[in-house]
């Protein structure tokens, strides 16, 4: 049993993502696109990069690739699926989670530490943390604004599925906070099912002592575990 990170072309997260995991003591392994998930794959990670150069918009040629109907039928058995960053766009475009991801607020490419509010603990990306905790996980995109209609938000919100919120280090959601200007300081969202998610900040990045500030994203991956 392990978990599948699917490498596309222009991925660059994949390796971060698998020594995360590793380090974590959950085994994992690279995939190739084009080889289809493994018979053995008890979760999946859409990882960060810049799939198929970003051409059409972030995500979308890597969304329409083969394995990702592999990916929306393992979701639907419930089969944990986290998309991260370029992976939380190829979720979007893929239908997996709501609304999209576009040009940052700035229209430049950000690359910092942010803060997020935990918005809820039950959830097996989030049961490592209490709701309202705050995390530190850093961010590295040029296309990280949460884009949705206020009818779909209002469902977003009604149904309890905002996962994490960009926030200031006291969890106060501002705008100052926002660094994209997602819709509602939104910064990670469920699926359908709780264990589809997808986020922009970078756990996998925030999960190694040895070169990360923070390790305040092994909460996050140990949903693997």
């Amino acid at each position: 049993m392990t978990v599948s990170v699917v490498q596309f072309g222009g991925s660059n997260c994949d390796r971060d993502a698998v020594r995360a995991l590793q380090h974590l003591g959950i085994d994992a392994e690279r995939v190739w696109h084009d080889d289809g998930l493994p018979a053995d794959t008890a979760g999946i990670v859409l990882p960060g990069g810049f799939s198929y150069g970003d051409y059409l918009r972030a995500g979308a040629m890597a969304a329409r690739a083969p394995i990702m109907q592999e990916v929306r039928a393992a979701a639907e058995d419930g089969i944990p699926v986290l998309g991260v960053c370029n992976g939380a766009q190829i979720g979007s475009e893929s239908g997996l989670t709501p609304g999209a991801f576009t040009t940052n607020a700035s229209a430049r490419f950000q690359c910092e530490p942010v803060h997020l509010r935990v918005e809820r603990a039950d959830t097996p990306w989030t049961a490592a943390y209490d709701e309202g905790d705050v995390i530190e996980v850093p961010i590295a995109h040029g296309e990280g604004r949460f884009e949705i209609d206020d009818d779909a938000y209002d469902d977003l919100v009604d149904d309890d599925r905002v996962l994490f919120r960009y926030c200031d280090a006291d969890g106060t959601v501002t705008d100052a906070a926002n660094p994209n200007g997602s819709t509602g300081n939104v910064a990670g969202v469920l699926g359908e099912r709780e264990t589809v998610a997808v986020l922009m900040p970078h756990p996998e990045r925030a999960t190694l002592p040895d070169v990360a500030d923070s390790i305040d994203g092994q909460g996050i991956l140990r949903a693997f575990a």
